[in-house]
This record gives structure tokens, sequence and C-alpha cells, in this order.
């Protein structure tokens, strides 16, 4: 585990495997550092493998770990990338996925010279109205139905009114969740993390900046919700002119 010590004194973790050029993953949601384990395996064969335990995702960092409502910034998750990368004192590729997605390209955005390029998949990016609606209605509810001691509704609820699944498919995911018990315990921090995104707001201007070798992936299904193509459109347009 490398542990540098982040802003505002932080200790930061994050898992740290394999030899060769670095390579750093962001997972997404209901993330406790271990979403992208299989890929750091496979990518272990010839890099170092870095993995981070969001500080959105850390349970011992909230305020109430069961509801959630304490949601760090986004520019703090950056702090933590940026002090792995100054610990490992060379350029290194960024992966994220989601709203870790998000969290790497504010990090490229901040620290060009700290990166070799940046991998970004599907980012939960705000280009427009927040992710949680104009009224943040999404939120309300989704912190509601937590309160009441249903994570499952609450992940329903965002499953369904924020990445726009059918309403079948929000359910069963939200059930999925509410059923594994470290996922179940995230939930809370899924809501931090919306609302996190929702205060970051539309960044496209500040990842114009960005004059780092960028790869945008896409889920590549026709089932996938449109909004999905649409912010990786959006940010393509500013970082691929």
């Amino acid at each position: 585990m490398l542990t540098p010590t982040s802003a505002g004194g932080i200790v930061v973790h994050a898992y740290d495997e394999g030899h060769g050029p670095t390579v750093f993953l962001l997972g997404p949601g209901l993330d406790d550092g271990t979403r992208c384990k299989k890929l750091a395996m496979i990518l272990t064969r010839r890099f170092r493998v870095l993995r981070l335990h969001r500080r959105q995702y850390r349970l011992d960092l909230k305020t109430d770990p069961h509801l959630g409502g304490s949601p760090c910034a986004v520019g703090d998750e950056v702090q933590d990338v940026l002090a792995v990368v100054r610990a490992v004192g060379a350029p290194v590729v960024l992966y994220g996925h989601s709203d870790g997605g998000v969290v790497a390209l504010e990090a490229l955005a901040a620290l060009p010279a700290a990166f070799a390029g940046g991998v970004i998949f599907e980012p939960a990016a705000v280009i427009g109205p927040p992710l949680s609606d104009d009224r943040g209605r999404v939120l309300t509810a989704a912190r509601a139905a937590l309160a009441s001691g249903r994570p499952g509704k609450a992940m329903t609820i965002f499953f369904r009114d924020t990445i726009g699944l059918p309403g079948w498919q929000a359910w069963l995911a939200g059930l999925s969740v509410a059923l594994v018990p470290k996922y179940r315990r995230l939930v809370p921090c899924q809501l931090d993390s919306l609302q996190a995104l929702d205060r970051l707001g539309v960044r496209l201007g500040t990842y114009a900046t960005i004059n780092v070798p960028i790869v945008l992936l896409g889920g590549g299904s026709k089932h996938n919700p449109a909004h999905l193509s649409a912010r990786l459109d959006a940010i393509q347009r500013v970082v691929m002119p």
C-alpha cells in the first residue's frame, strides 16, 4: 500500500502492484479500491499499477457513514491523486471510470506535467443540468430512502433517474447493491459523489486546457443510456478539437 499525505493531512491509501511503467486506476462508484482489481491483475504483467481507495468512498472519513451527507469535493480527490503521483516521482498514465473519470480529467487539467496520458471511460461529467436534476429531487428522494433504511430503494432511484436505466433494470441493480454488504455500506458515499459532481458543475472549459494525450472510451452498446454518449461527445469536442 502506498500511503502519501494529501492536502489537509489526509493519508491516502493506494494499492501498489507490479513493475514497469506506471498506470494509475481511479474506479467508478461504490468502489472501496477493489472494483478495478481484475483489470489491475491483467496490467501488472507489464506495468506497475496503482489503485486508489478514493476519499469519497472511505467510510473512515465520513461524518455519518450510514447516511452520508458529508461529500468531499472533487478537488479534494484530485489532491489525493496528485499526492500519489508525486510519491511515484514519474509521469503516469491515468485511468478513470464514471465519477472516477471526472476526478481523472480534473487531475489531468490541474497538473498535466505529472501525466504521460489519460484513459477516460464514460465520465459522469456535468455538461448541462445537474445530474440530480435542476431541483436536486433525485438526491433528495434517494437520501430519504436511505434514511428510512432502504439502501436498495436509494440506489434504484439513482440508477433510474441519474443513470437512466429502465425501471425494471434499475430495481434489479438497486437490489443487487443492497444484497452485497460491501456495496450496501457504500450507498451513502455514492449519493455523496452525486452531490459533489453537481457542485463541481460544468467544467468543459477547464478540460479544453488538457495538453496530454487522452483516449475516451464508451460502453459501445446500443442499449447504453444516450446521455453517456452525449457526455463523451461534449468532452471530445474540447479535448480533441
